[in-house]
């Protein structure tokens, strides 16, 4: 049997560009994030209806489980941070995994400079994607390549070369919540695929959940409910790290921690005010990752 994703638009990805889009028409600026592309890609119908601001609650309310709308703002500031740290630095190269509705390519393309950015996902999102870019009028930065894949069945480096990805360029990696739909072999070959191409002091960012939420044990807030959400989406999760491992892992890859980012540091860097008030109950399940080529 065919999966969703080989057939149709990512419904995850569509949810994270509904709620991108949505962040950009809060007031609260804890709320509020950068994505003014995202309006433009979601169904015609739904961007005056966003714009009110009961009917956005009940929208990202009805959609995924609490925590979720905040998790992405913070998840969307967390990484937009990354990238642009990459451009100014003038990187090589950027390499997006399961890009979705990513539009860091055109909001940024006045500071990219000379990197090339490379954006991966399946077919379908993908060919999404660009007709809605096409029918906004929106032009694609020539330093960008799309490159069609399916993760769990075809070979990354076979299609990194294909496209020109260079070897041993100081390059960022971004797999933005990707990892928990792949398989463990699709996980581990992805990361391989990093520690032989990217150059020294390369970066590394992404989410995980933990291995906890797959085993169901009741620990982080909205476990239950968004894994059963993202199952009936078709897009089921599988891969997971253990609490207190991620060095393990990525010491596997030649890559070493920099920064790792759980709900609680979320909540206090992008939901916190000066005097210490902090908007609480981001989702609990997932946790942000920066990490460095050794």
């Amino acid at each position: 049997m065919r999966r969703r994703i080989e057939t149709t638009t990512s419904r995850t990805a569509e949810i994270t560009c509904l709620f991108r889009a949505c962040s950009t028409f809060e007031a609260n600026s804890h709320y509020k994030s950068d994505d003014h592309i995202a309006p433009l890609l979601i169904p015609g119908f739904l961007k005056p209806l966003i714009q009110i601001l009961p009917v956005r609650k009940y929208i990202t309310r009805r959609i995924a489980s609490k925590g979720i709308y905040k998790y992405i703002i913070a998840r969307t500031k967390y990484i937009d941070a990354v990238f642009e740290r990459a451009v100014a630095e003038q990187f090589d190269q950027i390499l997006i995994f399961g890009a979705g509705f990513d539009t860091r390519a055109l909001r940024f393309k006045d500071k990219a400079g000379n990197t090339q950015i490379f954006e991966l996902d399946v077919s379908a999102t993908q060919q999404k994607k660009i007709s809605q870019y096409q029918k906004r009028h929106l032009t694609v930065p020539s330093n960008v390549t799309s490159i069609a894949i399916d993760f769990d069945k075809e070979s990354l480096s076979v299609k990194l070369d294909e496209a020109k990805f260079k070897k041993d360029q100081r390059s960022l990696f971004i797999l933005e919540g990707l990892l928990m739909y792949l398989q463990a072999e699709s996980v581990d070959a992805a990361f391989k695929v990093i520690q032989d191409y990217a150059g020294k002091l390369s970066l590394v960012a992404f989410d995980y959940i933990y291995a906890s939420v797959l085993r169901k044990i009741a620990i982080h807030s909205g476990k239950s409910r968004i894994a059963k959400r993202v199952s009936r989406a078709g897009e089921k999760w599988h891969f997971s790290i253990e609490n207190g491992e991620i060095e393990k892992f990525l010491k596997k890859y030649d890559l070493k921690l920099i920064n790792q980012s759980d709900s609680l540091i979320l909540e206090k860097k992008y939901f916190g005010d000066s005097d210490s008030t902090v908007i609480r109950n981001i989702d609990g399940t997932h946790c942000l990752v920066t990490a460095e080529k050794e």
